[in-house]
């Protein structure tokens, strides 16, 4: 009993790490017989894990979703990697999953061995977290699970937005991609209204419904979708719409400033603009500070007389090093 007992667990382990093996394979890997194999899937199935079969030479076997969840059975590594997203989605921004994480990490921990609930326990006491700067925009959870199952099975989404300045308006959109960036979850959709793509941050969206229209996937606006999004991002609207001429090149700038800075267009060889919003004029300037080469504020005018004030802020403090 003890050795079909363990058979069984090994057997459900492959069956987990890999979407499908066929009947030969299995019982080569359990050195077992292909009567031996199909027993114990049934055995498997009686417990309430959906082991389907496909027929036929080509065939194999494959665990699917079932209308329960019966239990996983995962090795060390993946147990401690799983109680520790737990942890940080226990801190997360998504609403309502907060609960949730608690509930899901204290079943886990309660069966994890001794040995691996130290190296969690170890992790989390010997961390420290900073805090951000301002509070994370909170993401409804459904809307979130909505959104990336509509972006599987290419269903059209319709819903509510709110725009950066307050304006609410209804989208009818091809969802593609849900891009996590820093504190922010942000949707790369086609706009069916504007025929053309658009990013749209997920905690601004409500009212999220699939419309059981199903679309053909274009190709995507960038083979790297989280620079496109960082991108988009940049060039929003925002109270301030900053150009400034750079001397260097687009190259040499692309290397050193993120994406999320702003937008590169090159002058000459040597020489480039960068088209930069933000709604502070001291993270501009702070932005542009930190790119490590001369330059130029072109507009707006409210940013030239702020440079100009750091500017003399900047000459006093040094002054005393001179008189030294």
């Amino acid at each position: 009993m003890l050795e079909t007992s363990a058979r069984l667990l090994r057997l459900l382990s492959l069956l987990q790490a890999r979407r499908e093996w066929t009947g030969s394979q299995l019982a080569t890997r359990l050195g077992v017989s292909a009567r031996t194999i199909r027993n114990d899937v049934e055995k498997l199935r009686s417990l309430g894990y959906p082991v389907n079969a496909a027929p036929g030479a080509s065939g194999g076997y494959h665990l699917g979703a079932g209308a329960d969840l019966p239990p996983l059975l995962l090795d060390d590594e993946e147990a401690v990697a799983v109680a520790i997203g737990l942890r940080t989605a226990a801190g997360g921004a998504v609403d309502g999953i907060e609960e949730t994480s608690v509930r899901a990490l204290a079943k886990l921990e309660q069966v994890l061995p001794s040995r691996l609930r130290r190296r969690v326990n170890a992790l989390q006491s010997q961390t420290v977290a900073v805090p951000y700067d301002q509070p994370a925009p909170v993401v409804n959870a459904e809307v979130l699970a909505a959104i990336s199952l509509a972006c599987r099975d290419h269903e059209r989404l319709r819903f509510g937005y709110q725009s950066h300045g307050g304006e609410a308006t209804s989208r009818s959109v091809e969802p593609y991609r849900l891009v996590r960036w820093g504190r922010r979850w942000y949707l790369v959709a086609w706009d069916l209204a504007r025929a053309d793509w658009r990013t749209f941050r997920v905690d601004r969206i409500t009212s999220c419904h699939p419309v059981s229209a199903r679309f053909m996937p274009r190709d995507l606006p960038d083979d790297d979708l989280a620079a496109y999004v960082a991108r988009q991002v940049s060039v929003a609207p925002r109270r301030y719409q900053a150009t400034f001429r750079l001397h260097a090149s687009v190259e040499q700038m692309r290397a050193r400033l993120p994406a999320a800075v702003g937008t590169l267009e090159e002058i000459d060889a040597s020489t480039c603009l960068l088209r930069s919003g933000n709604d502070s004029l001291d993270e501009l300037a702070v932005h542009i500070g930190m790119a490590g080469v001369d330059f130029e504020v072109l507009e707006p005018p409210e940013l030239i007389d702020h440079v100009r004030t750091l500017a003399e802020r900047y000459s006093r403090a040094t002054r005393s090093g001179d008189a030294r």
